[in-house]
């Protein structure tokens, strides 16, 4: 066997010239179509027209052109099955021994803010994949290539011994069949979306690698790094690593937790995550002051944590950062001083993200979590309370420092792994309860971590108190003021206490788990 034929036919151009002068020289035929054509025939290499081949012309503005048995017989045809050489012989029809295929720019396309519907569908791909799916199936035989990346291996088999190895072809053909469930995992995703169908009958999502890693959780499990096709630029994704070692799984899942707190806010705002969970918040006037908040919060857990801030770093905020041990900090950007004091330290990753909208301005997406056997979708948890929403609950009202306070814990607390109590004040956190399996736990551990700090500070809790236990529990700490959300057939005894202590509480009507 080899290769005598190709077919070509690109939308991505990149290198296709050279390929194909390079089979060309090795006397391979090129036959080709429209605009692939037109290019390598202004380049001066030999190129058959494919309506020479077929005996038709191309129709509809290109719609129809190789869609045809001239076409699917030269690449489905079983070259060791008689009948197959038979039926081709007395046709009069030539194989077609590798094809070079890419599609139709239908991501570019729909990732175009002004991108009209039909000029959405007019970017379908119909001929591409089917000659895709007509040589992979049939890659005993025949060679299929649909990334340009490939061009230089399979040249330099053809060059070896005439045509690609069996083992080529069909690591080739796997990544056609990966290539094709992609890009209509893509259109299934935007006709669901035009048509208001998010979570159909069948969820097919498709996602582009970004980097293997060099481990996942724990050392001995395996992972890599995915994006998600026109994912928003305020994704972790969308990130520029300007210094520090390639991100780990950990770094990743504790950037991206990072990112979702700090986009919350409008004012200067930094935040400290380990494990997933805040451990220090801050709003300042400038990115300086609410990164010594957010150290402040708590100076032993932020050692070794991730830092993301949603303003540039400067050189002040960057001499504060280099004095304890980071994995991370992500912010919109760093200012000349601020690298160089950074980039000294050899351990530190800088990411820049330099769109960071809030969470206000954040439209809906959806969120994948895996489960053993299937997975479970939901929209992302985007909603932003209106502070004329709220319900004042109690004899006392929330003064306007308190009310200030609660609106920024209720910020955070939506973050924070449930059972979850936010205490906050002077616009940072001072005590978090994470993960806890009762509220009562996760406000005793929030408590002590503030300690005196708890005194005068607002609780934020995600989920409604069943019991009054939590708020004498917050009473007794110096706690003034309260958001949750409400809901709990016992509110009244949550009230009365609260009314006992003169302690405003305020309900939203939303609550914010996060498991």
């Amino acid at each position: 066997m080899s290769i005598k034929r190709a077919l070509v036919s690109v939308s991505d151009k990149q290198g296709i010239v050279d390929f194909c002068r390079e089979l060309s020289a090795l006397g391979v035929e090129i036959i080709s179509t429209g605009g692939t054509s037109t290019l390598l025939a202004k380049e001066g290499v030999p190129v058959i027209g494919i309506s020479d081949v077929t005996g038709f012309p191309e129709i509809m503005d290109g719609r129809v052109k190789t869609l045809h048995p001239a076409v699917h017989s030269g690449l489905l045809a079983v070259r060791d099955n008689e009948e197959h050489t038979r039926q081709m012989t007395e046709l009069g029809l030539d194989y077609i021994d590798l094809v070079v295929v890419n599609l139709y720019p239908f991501a570019e396309t729909i990732a175009k803010p002004d991108v009209s519907y039909e000029e959405a569908i007019e970017n379908i791909d119909i001929g591409g994949p089917t000659m895709l799916r007509s040589a992979s199936k049939n890659h005993a035989f025949v060679s299929v290539v649909v990334d340009a990346a490939d061009y230089a291996t399979v040249l330099e088999e053809v060059r070896a011994g005439g045509d690609t190895t069996l083992a080529t072809r069909k690591r080739l053909a796997a990544k056609v069949f990966r290539h094709t469930a992609a890009y209509d995992a893509l259109i299934a995703d935007y006709l669901a979306n035009v048509t208001g169908e998010p979570l159909p009958e069948r969820y097919t999502v498709t996602y582009e690698k970004i980097q293997d890693l060099r481990y996942g959780e724990n050392p001995h499990q395996k992972a890599a790094f995915y994006r998600k096709p026109l994912a928003a630029q305020d994704t972790l994704t969308a990130a520029e690593q300007l210094h520090g070692k390639e991100l780990s799984y950990n770094n990743i899942n504790d950037a991206n937790a990072a990112l979702q707190i700090v986009k919350e806010f409008e004012e200067p705002a930094v935040v400290a995550v380990k494990h997933m969970n805040p451990c220090g918040v801050g709003v300042g006037a400038s990115v300086y002051e609410a990164y010594q908040k957010a150290y402040n919060a708590d100076p032993t857990s932020i050692f070794g944590g991730i830092v993301a801030a949603n303003r540039i770093i400067d050189e002040d905020t960057a001499n504060m950062l280099k004095d304890i041990f980071l994995e991370i900090v992500l912010a919109p950007g760093f200012t000349e001083e601020a690298l160089e004091i950074l980039t000294k330290k050899k351990n530190i990753r800088l990411l820049k993200l330099g769109n960071l909208s809030t969470a206000a301005s954040r439209k809906t997406s959806f969120v994948v979590t895996s489960i053993e056997g299937g997975m479970v979708v939901q929209e992302s948890d985007v909603h932003s309370v209106n502070p004329e929403e709220l319900q004042v609950v109690t004899d006392r009202k929330p003064t306007e420092e308190e009310l200030k306070q609660l609106l920024f814990s209720w910020k955070v607390v939506k973050h924070v792994k449930s059972n979850a109590i936010v205490l906050a004040a002077d616009n940072m956190t001072v005590g978090v309860g994470a993960g806890q399996m009762n509220r009562v736990g996760a406000a005793k551990i929030a408590i002590e971590q503030a300690g005196e700090k708890s005194k005068g500070s607002v609780l934020a809790s995600d989920a409604f108190f069943p019991m009054g236990d939590t708020l004498e529990m917050a009473a007794k700490a110096g706690i003034t003021a309260v958001i949750q959300p409400g809901g709990s057939i016992k509110d009244e005894e949550s009230i009365k206490v609260a009314n006992e202590y003169g302690i405003a509480m305020v309900f939203t009507g939303v609550r914010h788990f996060k498991h």
